[in-house]
């Protein structure tokens, strides 16, 4: 098996999201929540951020891709 399990793309969202999740969590043990809701919160903000991390990247992307091809176009046209 010579490809990798995830993506770089899955990957960083993966990443980001346990990021911030995890931050979350203990902030909110921080605030004087108990154990149970702390964990709660992690977990929600892990789950929501992966949704938000996957367009925020999508949005990057395409956006770079389009100016690439932006770019090109100009070049031909001057010739």
């Amino acid at each position: 098996m010579d490809r990798p399990l995830l993506s770089q793309r899955a990957t960083l969202v993966f990443l980001l999201a346990v990021i911030g999740g995890v931050t979350a969590g203990v902030l909110t043990a921080l605030a004087g929540e108990g154990t149970p809701r702390s964990v709660l919160a992690g977990l929600a903000t892990a789950g929501l951020s992966v949704a938000f991390f996957d367009r925020l990247i999508a949005a990057e992307t395409a956006g770079c891709r389009e100016a690439a091809g932006a770019g090109a176009g100009e070049a031909e046209d001057r010739g």
